[in-house]
């Protein structure tokens, strides 16, 4: 017996067949698998509006495999255009509107089998999240990574653009000149050119199983992206036929193979968010400090931009993400026995895979570092822990003291870094922008862009119980946890205490003793979040620590 046949058999479910009919099926339609596809299609997102054409080609691919596609839809906020306002409140909090209005839609409907078509930073992680929930055969195949912009004969992205903001406030580049980057920086539709969170967990979903090869990588504009999306199409009948299922995949084998290889490609920092919410879904507990045990042992292979000066199609040239699979298992470091969607294992998947650009990809014995992307640090400051892309940090930041610049907004951060207010040895401290204190945990992009831009990369950290896009460098510390609405230290901090950052030690401590953080807390009332009403207010109270992937509780 099919689950659709709970809507599209016996006469009790007459009814059910003639809404059907309403809305155009054939018998012929009715008594095969039905195979819902998610579109996260739009017209405002330039990751996603090439999705109508890889959707057609998913529907293709399930008739000619004897099933029928029924599309039905699913959000997606573009975080580039919600920076900097309001919107960017908005955009954490869609994962979790996905991942219930997906539910709700296939429980509904009772689809045989889901395939989902995803780009963007939080449609990916939501969609991931309604697979292990839902239960049913399911496949990703994403709308792919836009091309690189190409300015003054060198190649650029999004994170460019940010910055060239900063770097003509501070009189560096001139108008015409960030005209030119604003024409050219993302010149096609796809999610943004480098390994930021959109990429950052498409690719994933390779590791996870949940995607086919390619998946992460092949840019949207390549034909071979709709070849990919056919081939999804054919391949969820297969798992269809032979009943495997997100949660036979997304296993905590899969989930620890994911966090491998986001340190071996120095993924975003938003990944420290989204896995632990993933894995909560199929039933792991995964504190985000455990992850530092991984990345010790984990050789970071790959600096995509923001990191450096290699980009998405360059990986996809070099052989994609499991060229780096193939590099990490050369030293063990994978469980290659979990089930993928291909209905392989991983090592079946990877074994005649091979590297085809050392120089894109650092072979195993020549990475750029011995140990991985990303840093979980913690501290008085931080006592459930903060994430950092070292990766992305100038080995002069990696320990750092300097004096706090306290900040309880974005916007009053933004405007002293672009009047000059902020020192080199400065550290930047912006707060009540969490979980729940933003509410949803905005992105820090334009201060950390402002502070590049204008030259202070290498000389001034910035902290925060928010978080930063995967466009973000520097060091640049995030999801600082208890945050200040719930406690945290980081709400105790004035202007002038020293803060130390010691990444090789995974430590963010403020240099003030137990008792005077103790003194300090007794008086110590933290500010409640701004908005009260609507969709923002419930999820605050609803939302947990970023430590364990922001998850409503």
């Amino acid at each position: 017996m099919k689950r659709s046949d709970l809507v599209t058999k016996g006469k009790q479910q007459a009814p059910s067949r003639s809404l059907f009919r309403a809305a155009g099926f054939t018998e012929e339609e009715m008594n095969k698998p039905l195979v819902g596809i998610v579109s996260s299609y739009n017209e405002i997102v330039p990751g996603h509006v090439n999705i109508d054409k890889v959707v057609e080609a998913v529907k293709m691919g399930i008739a000619m495999a004897g099933g029928t596609p029924v599309v039905f839809p699913a959000i997606a906020v573009c975080d580039g255009i919600a920076m900097g306002h309001i919107g960017m409140k908005y955009s954490l909090v869609t994962r979790d509107l996905i991942a219930d209005s997906t539910e709700a839609m296939a429980m509904a409907h009772q689809f045989d089998a889901l395939v989902m078509v995803p780009n963007c930073d939080k449609n990916v992680p939501g969609l991931l999240m309604a697979a292990a929930r839902i239960n049913v055969p399911t496949i990703f195949v994403s709308g792919g990574p836009m091309l690189a912009g190409h300015i003054k004969g060198e190649k650029t992205s999004l994170s460019s653009m940010f910055e060239a903001v900063g770097a003509n406030v501070a009189g560096l580049i001139s108008d015409e000149e960030l005209c030119e980057f604003e024409n050219k920086a993302c010149p096609t539709c796809g999610s943004c050119s480098g390994m930021y969170t959109a990429n950052s967990m498409n690719c994933l979903t390779e590791v996870l199983g949940m995607g086919l090869s390619g998946n992460g990588t092949i840019p949207a504009v390549y034909s071979k992206r709709i070849r990919l999306a056919k081939q999804a199409g054919m391949q969820v009948m297969e798992l269809y036929r032979n009943n495997i299922r997100p949660r036979d995949i997304m296993t905590k084998e899969a989930i620890l193979n994911a966090i491998t290889v986001d340190m071996a490609l120095g993924c975003s920092t938003n990944s420290m968010l989204h896995l632990p919410a993933i894995a909560h879904e199929v039933g792991m507990d995964f504190e985000i400090g455990f992850a530092n045990e991984i990345s010790a042992k984990t050789p970071n292979l790959c600096h995509l931009a923001p990191s450096g000066h290699a980009y998405m199609e360059d990986l996809d040239a070099a052989g994609g993400v499991y060229a780096v699979m193939a590099e990490l298992n050369k030293a063990n470091l994978l469980n290659t026995n979990c089930i993928t969607v291909t209905g392989k294992t991983v090592g079946e998947n990877l074994a005649d895979v091979k590297n085809l650009d050392e120089d894109i990809i650092r072979p195993i014995d020549n990475p750029y570092t011995k140990t991985g992307g990303l840093a979980i640090l913690k501290g008085n400051l931080a006592p459930e822990g903060s994430v950092v892309k070292r990766a992305a940090v100038s080995d002069k930041m990696l320990v750092h003291k300097g004096s706090a610049k306290v900040f309880d907004n974005e916007e009053s951060a933004l405007t002293a870094i672009e009047n000059g207010s902020i020192q080199k040895g400065d550290v930047v401290v912006i707060r009540y922008v969490g979980p729940q204190g933003g509410p949803g945990m905005p992105e820090m992009l334009n201060p950390t862009s402002a502070i590049t831009g204008m030259g202070l990369g290498e000389d001034v950290a910035l902290i925060t119980d928010g978080r930063f896009s995967g466009a973000s460098r520097g060091a640049a510390i995030g999801h600082v946890s208890p945050e200040a609405s719930k406690g945290g230290t980081i709400g105790l901090i004035k202007d002038g205490d020293i803060i130390s950052i010691n990444i090789p030690e995974y430590k963010l401590e403020v240099e003030l003793s137990d008792e005077e953080l103790e003194n300090r807390r007794k008086d110590f009332i933290p500010n409640e979040p701004e908005i009260k009403t609507g969709y923002l207010a419930r999820y605050a109270k609803l939302v947990g620590s970023a430590a364990r992937g922001a998850i409503l509780e």
